[in-house]
């Protein structure tokens, strides 16, 4: 199912006030591609070592590929915390198998990696989930071909363990059809690519400039491709943070994920977006709960893979999020309609994002403002509204006047954007 892959320019998303401060904040939780080329390699070592050391795996994973964020490059840091990164593996197991219970196949996979390079190993519900002592995390998934029909269609193993149960229970899933469909939704944009391109180029080479070394250019396929991905990732993170201290499930990323894709549109800046998305979910939610149903979504290539299977349990559930969407839509009108001081814009931003990466994110602004006023590139709106530093690499075309708000003649100041 590989579909031709769309390109169109796009909008940079560091061209005006409210998107430079968005992006900034997505680039500040995005998974480095450092740790991308890591992470492939990591689940490449991972397959090795069960095909040479579990007679159970040797010759029986006829597939082992990512799925979810990292399929789609929006993975972002964990939820609650700034440096750890949940990454997601299918993998697709052989005919032995295929007579086999679901708890039986969980433990077999838990079992072969015990004791893997002395990390720890746990068993969750559905994967088996590897910690690294750098805080990645990476959960695979057994599966079994549905023979037949599209490809990788499959299903995946729910069980609680340790022993068999009448509630365990094989469920459907094409991870791989979702991804391709995403693909083809969201075109890769070139100006988005080419920020933050830039962005992560900048970032190595002060990393390399502190520690005055030479290291090897990161060769990696991570790049971040449009507008819905950007949106993608920051509704996950505000999701993060809203439900960093709240108990039972959250909203599932796969849900987050669809919507973007259906919302995607050719010439949306990121504010744009995020409102879209967020109006696409209230009014689908808000739909279901006037009925007393469940909010239902489905993967759009497998109606039998649904998304919302175990989010939301109740109504009171999905009405919650919605209300915390509501509250995220109000922050970014009233920002973008200027009725947002932009000290209180900080605070509002680190209610919504946490603190610490909007930090980063003002930080990295700042370090771009003083650069371009040492160059005498800087400059102002007629309203007195700061030009935000095009990236390198954007043609001067991609960079416009920024849209001030309540912005102080001067919106500089040595170490901070206000």
């Amino acid at each position: 199912m590989n579909h031709h892959i769309r390109t169109i320019d796009g909008i940079d998303p560091f061209s005006n006030r409210v998107d430079a401060i968005l992006a900034e904040i997505a680039f500040s939780v995005q998974l480095p591609p450092s740790l991308h080329d890591k992470a492939v390699g990591r689940y490449d070592a991972v397959r090795k070592h069960l095909e040479a050391t579990s007679s159970s795996f040797c010759g029986q994973i006829e597939h082992f590929y990512p799925q979810g964020s990292m399929a789609i490059d929006a993975t972002i840091s964990n939820r609650g915390t700034d440096d750890e990164y949940d990454l997601d593996i299918i993998a697709q197991l052989g005919e032995e198998f295929l007579s086999k219970s679901p708890n039986y196949i969980l433990t077999e996979l838990e079992k072969a990696l015990i004791g893997y390079r002395g990390l720890t190993v746990v068993r969750q519900t559905r994967c088996v989930t590897i910690y690294y002592a750098d805080n990645m995390h990476l959960d695979i998934t057994p599966s079994l071909r549905d023979w037949g029909t599209p490809e990788r269609q499959s299903v995946i193993m729910h069980a609680r363990g340790p022993k068999a149960s009448d509630e365990d229970f094989e469920v459907p899933m094409n991870a791989y059809g979702f991804v391709e469909w995403y693909k083809e939704k969201t075109p890769i944009e070139r100006r988005v690519v080419a920020a933050f391109s830039s962005k992560w180029q900048i970032a190595q080479d002060r990393t390399r400039a502190d520690a005055d070394v030479d290291p090897v250019p990161v060769q990696t396929q991570f790049v971040v491709k449009n507008t819905a991905t950007l949106a993608l990732q920051l509704l996950k993170r505000y999701r993060n943070i809203r439900y960093a201290n709240r108990s039972g499930r959250m909203p599932p990323s796969v849900l987050l994920s669809y919507y973007c894709a259906m919302a995607a549109s050719s010439g949306s800046s990121l504010t744009e977006m995020l409102l879209r998305v967020s109006r696409n979910i209230i009014a689908d939610i808000s739909n279901a709960s006037l009925y007393g149903r469940l909010l239902h979504v489905s993967n759009p290539v497998y109606a039998d893979d649904v998304f919302t299977d175990r989010w939301p349990e109740n109504v009171g559930q999905q009405d919650r999020f919605a209300s915390d969407l509501k509250e995220l839509i109000r922050g970014l009108e009233a920002a973008l309609s200027g009725d947002m001081l932009a000290t209180r814009l900080q605070d509002w931003l680190r209610e919504m994002f946490g603190d610490r990466v909007v930090t980063q994110a003002v930080d990295h602004m700042a370090r771009e403002a003083q650069a371009a006023a040492a160059v005498g590139s800087q400059g102002y709106t007629k309203r007195g509204g700061i030009l935000v530093p095009a990236a390198a690499g954007i043609t001067p075309a991609a960079t416009t006047y920024a849209s001030p708000v309540r912005a102080s003649p001067h919106t500089y100041f040595g170490d901070r954007i206000v």
